[in-house]
């Protein structure tokens, strides 16, 4: 009796074990990852991501129109961005959907009275904001995070013309294959990111990948940065095509903006 219990055991230990596998391959196939393309792309990601806020209210991007912004005092929506000269990169990755710098803990902005960490840097080609519904060939998000939970994250648009050497910089670390990490652990000045002028447009939305959390402060610089057409091609080598998502609605939400006189 026990030569044929041990048998048995093992049978049903293989059994299980297929069954398991099946289960783990068919669970994989009824829940594809979001990405910007076919059926999985961002007008599918309400369907395929079943616990996000991606058929919320107050998602984001949007179309900003001029003649329907809010114009607002700088002194009553003031921006205090703490940079650092010596900004810390922690790391550089190519997550499959962009590539994102990492940064170490330090530099952070004041906006609506509380204090926002940055966390870290990606891009989108071309933009996912519009203006006047112009797209332009670059976006580029500085996320920060909050206390509970949200976010601050301030967009810079960019036109092609002259090299930007920081952006020399940022593409000294490609290329970079698809969920590949460099350690990095050097210092920049960030500062020579930001247009000249600090006119932005502000409204609240949501993160515009999954799970498009509505819980953003999102801050649109007005004026667009310049990089170079082979800076702009060097970075759409190492993501994937048209990595934006479409216009979403406004519903009741304003978008305001912030004209600030040196």
């Amino acid at each position: 009796m026990k030569k044929l219990v041990f048998p048995i055991i093992m049978i049903l230990l293989i059994a299980f074990k297929v069954y398991s596998d099946k289960k783990e391959t068919h669970q994989e196939e009824t829940h594809p990852h979001w990405t910007y393309q076919g059926e999985t792309s961002p007008e599918h990601w309400a369907e395929i991501e079943k616990n996000s806020d991606c058929d919320g209210q107050r998602q984001s991007p949007v179309n900003i129109i001029d003649i329907n912004t809010s114009p607002i005092k700088f002194n009553e929506n003031p921006l205090d961005i703490r940079y650092s000269p010596t900004t810390q990169i922690n790391k550089v990755i190519n997550n499959g959907h962009s590539i994102q710098f990492n940064f170490e803990t330090g530099d952070s902005i004041q906006y609506h009275n509380n204090t926002y960490h940055l966390s870290q840097i990606h891009f989108h080609e071309p933009s996912e904001h519009t203006v006047n519904g112009v797209r332009y060939p670059l976006e580029i998000h500085l996320v920060h995070t909050g206390k509970n939970n949200d976010y601050t994250v301030m967009g810079i648009l960019a036109k092609e013309g002259e090299e930007s050497q920081l952006f020399e910089f940022f593409e000294s670390f490609l290329p970079l294959k698809e969920n590949e990490t460099k350690e990095i652990h050097q210092s920049l000045d960030l500062s020579t990111l930001f247009p000249e002028k600090d006119d932005f447009y502000s409204y609240g939305g949501s993160l515009t990948t999954p799970p498009c959390t509505e819980s953003v402060n999102w801050i649109i610089f007005k004026e667009p940065i310049i990089v170079s057409v082979d800076e702009v091609l060097k970075l759409k080598k190492n993501m994937p095509k048209d990595n934006y998502r479409n216009e979403q609605a406004l519903h009741d939400r304003v978008v305001n903006v912030n004209i600030h006189t040196k």
